[in-house]
């Protein structure tokens, strides 16, 4: 154990020259990982609960050791022979916005994580870490894979749930899955489900740049049954046996609408093609989340639904920041101001250069005055990430600000197309 460990710790700084051709390391398959995040008052502990091989990868098969973003934490996969790095994603989870809670103080608590990788055809090492918003690691653990470890759920012959492709790209091989599951929907409400995915869809991609680049993207609609109609509302009283077990009130907050059962949410999409979730809930209830490369979960029978589930998406697919902030808000503390967020469409100048400073006029001025907002259109104003003060975003009003902008800012739109052309070219 000790000498995996070490060898971990020296994966997470040290790349291989040169770029393996993935069919050389990788086999036509996903390897599930399902994670257990905790904390207590020894410290933050990762624990492996489960692996699982899926036939097919529907992840990128290019540019294997980047990443895109840096998320709240990063999974890195080396080669066990070579130590080679082959492969790198990274993630947010709601376990660590929960740390910032005053229950994780006081009260141990675990939360489900589950993520995908391309199956390794050789033994490797699998190093998990947890980033804080210094971006140091705070916890993690890194163990083996081996491809003939008879423990290895076989999840193959998977028959999948009943689905619809609702728009599909017009090159499979240079595309984006999304998957879109049904979540307090019976069996006789299905109808409306595949109503309301179609709404998501089409709303997504009216937004720039979806709009411009939606035949990079398939969006499949997946009928996930529950028992019950509708969500659990806990300050209501109600519970209900759903698909994927989400309820409002996360963190005491009656609007924010989670799922802690990540392992029932993958289940369900087995032999299913994605990368990237969509959670459409059977109510009228104000309400959603969105979490970077874990899933966007939303209300939609409520009328702000369209503009609800553009803005989730925009954080679970964009790893866009919120730009809204209030007076003394409980987050205010979210980002530490001598540090620079990785979320591109906010900044503490800290290190603002590969962000949307290319787009910034000449003698701007800084902060620049939200009544001069026609005249700039993408600037630095000040207020952003919960902060009203030492955090900046793109402009004035944004999709990620609120729910009556139109559109994502310039800015949000470069972060946005610059991710899409990462996972497609």
């Amino acid at each position: 154990m000790k000498k995996i460990a070490l060898f971990c710790l020296f994966a997470l700084s040290v790349f291989a020259v040169g770029a393996a051709d993935f069919n050389d390391v990788f086999c036509d398959s996903t390897l599930r990982l399902d994670y257990i995040f905790g904390a207590d008052s020894k410290g933050t502990h990762v624990l492996l609960t489960q692996q699982s091989r899926i036939k097919g990868w529907h992840g990128r098969r290019h540019g294997l050791k980047s990443l895109p973003l840096l998320g709240n934490g990063v999974i890195t996969v080396t080669d066990f022979v070579s130590g080679d790095t082959i492969y790198r994603t990274s993630f947010s989870s709601l376990f660590s916005e929960w740390l910032s809670t005053p229950e994780a103080e006081t009260t141990p608590s675990g939360f489900e994580n589950s993520f995908l990788v391309p199956l390794p055809r050789n033994k490797a090492n699998i190093d998990i870490q947890i980033l804080d918003n210094r971006h140091e690691s705070i916890g993690g653990m890194c163990h083996t894979f081996n491809p003939d470890d008879v423990l290895i759920v076989d999840k193959t012959a998977v028959t999948p749930l009943p689905h619809r492709y609702l728009h599909s790209a017009a090159d499979p091989n240079h595309s984006i899955d999304v998957a879109i599951l049904a979540e307090g929907y019976t069996a006789a409400e299905m109808d409306s489900f595949y109503h309301h995915a179609s709404v998501a869809v089409k709303s997504i991609l009216k937004h720039e740049p979806f709009a411009s680049m939606s035949d990079r993207f398939n969006f499949i609609a997946v009928a996930s049954t529950s028992h019950d109609s509708g969500v659990s509302v806990p300050r209501n009283n109600e519970w209900k046996n759903t698909a994927c077990g989400s309820n409002f009130s996360t963190f005491y907050s009656d609007r924010y609408l989670t799922t802690n059962k990540l392992h029932k949410v993958h289940d369900l999409l087995t032999g299913i093609p994605y990368e990237h979730i969509i959670i459409l809930a059977n109510t009228d209830e104000y309400g959603g989340g969105g979490i970077y490369n874990s899933y966007t979960l939303t209300t939609a029978r409520h009328r702000m639904f369209r503009p609800v589930v553009v803005h989730e998406f925009g954080h679970s697919f964009g790893g866009l920041a919120d730009e809204y902030f209030y007076d003394n808000d409980v987050m205010t503390d979210s980002y530490p101001l001598d540090v620079e967020p990785w979320e591109q469409n906010i900044t503490t100048l800290v290190d603002f250069t590969g962000k949307w400073k290319s787009l910034l006029p000449e003698n701007l001025p800084v902060p620049t005055p939200t009544e001069k907002a026609a005249a700039y259109p993408v600037g630095l104003y000040e207020g952003g990430g919960y902060s009203s003060k030492g955090i900046y975003r793109p402009a004035d009003e944004c999709r990620m600000r609120n729910n009556t902008s139109p559109d994502f800012c310039p800015a949000c739109q470069k972060a946005i197309r610059e991710l899409i052309l990462f996972y497609t070219e």
